[in-house]
């Protein structure tokens, strides 16, 4: 009885995972079809990269998202149209986020910010720019300011990362297996999001995400999740943050940084607010705003973010 119970489960287990393989490759390409890229699909060194743009006004804001976000256009949409009611603002989703095509480019931080430059030019956005990365990419946006100085008027971080700032806490940097690269394509992610949504989608304490964003997220979630981009860039974090140690933002470039309240403080009297106290010392004109919510803070205070960034733009930059 064992033994046919055995050999059924060796004949029937693979059948059941290639089935489930080809069911996310077609589900995959259907989502694809139906879920249409709201914004321009520009070229960038031969993939094709989504920028999306709303509004006019006196400043252009370039977002740019976390690391592991996989749908970063809707994620960002209700801060997104508060700003936009008073500026442009711009969403990069780089390549393996969002609609963005996947790159054979590694991801090193030299590579993604001429990648996130080159979306700008030919998107036609040629203006200097406020950056406003969240998370992760606050190493990529310093690593901007000091390539493409002439080109950013001001940088507003969303609880971002900055150079030093593992060593300052005693962390190490993110390091996963290149294998893991293959969870989308094995439809693992999807099966993820399928048992457990509330994981991969932002908490909508003020109902601002509809149905449809839901679900184009979770799409996105099994197109997205752990791909092979996202994969290579989180086991490039250590050589990218050691790129940048010596990095400063320039002393006249004015900094404004929302930051997640501290729920643990260490016994030394280590906190986010005392690493960017000392970080940001010698600039001129900066900011700190401590808000009381999670790592990604404009889901809960995207109008006070936007009143906040909007009032720090006109009083610093005539």
């Amino acid at each position: 009885m064992l033994k046919k119970i055995g050999k059924g489960l060796l004949f029937w287990v693979p059948v059941v995972i290639c089935a489930w393989i080809f069911f996310n490759y077609v589900e995959t390409n259907y989502e694809k079809g139906i879920y249409k890229a709201p914004g321009e699909m520009v070229e960038v060194f031969g993939n094709k990269m989504h920028v999306y743009c709303k509004g006019q006004g006196k400043h252009t804001i370039v977002l740019l998202p976390g690391l592991g976000t996989t749908a970063p256009t809707i994620d960002f949409e209700p801060l997104v149209k508060e700003m936009a009611k008073s500026n442009k603002v711009v969403v990069i989703e780089p390549f393996g986020y969002g609609y963005s095509e996947k790159t054979k480019r590694a991801r090193t931080i030299d590579n993604i910010t001429e990648e996130v430059h080159e979306a700008l030019e030919k998107s036609g956005i040629t203006e200097s720019v406020v950056l406003m990365p969240h998370s992760i990419a606050g190493m990529y946006a310093i690593n901007y300011v000091n390539e493409y100085p002439e080109q950013v008027e001001a940088v507003v971080g969303i609880d971002c990362t900055l150079p030093r700032m593992c060593s300052y806490f005693d962390e190490n940097a993110p390091t996963v297996p290149k294998a893991m690269g293959l969870i989308p394509t094995l439809g693992i992610s999807r099966l993820a999001v399928s048992i457990t949504p509330n994981q991969y989608l932002p908490e909508d304490v003020h109902h601002v995400y509809s149905k449809k964003d839901k679900k184009i997220m979770k799409a996105m979630v099994a197109w997205n999740g752990y791909n092979r981009n996202v994969v290579d860039e989180m086991r490039k974090t250590k050589t990218n943050m050691k790129q940048t140690e010596e990095l400063e933002f320039p002393n006249d470039l004015p900094v404004l940084i929302f930051y997640a309240k501290d729920k643990k403080i260490s016994s030394d009297g280590r906190t986010t607010k005392a690493f960017y106290q000392t970080y940001l010392e010698k600039l001129h004109n900066s900011q700190l705003v401590e808000l009381d919510g999670p790592h990604y803070l404009h889901w809960t205070y995207f109008k006070e973010m936007a009143s906040q960034t909007e009032s720090f733009l006109e009083q610093i930059i005539n």
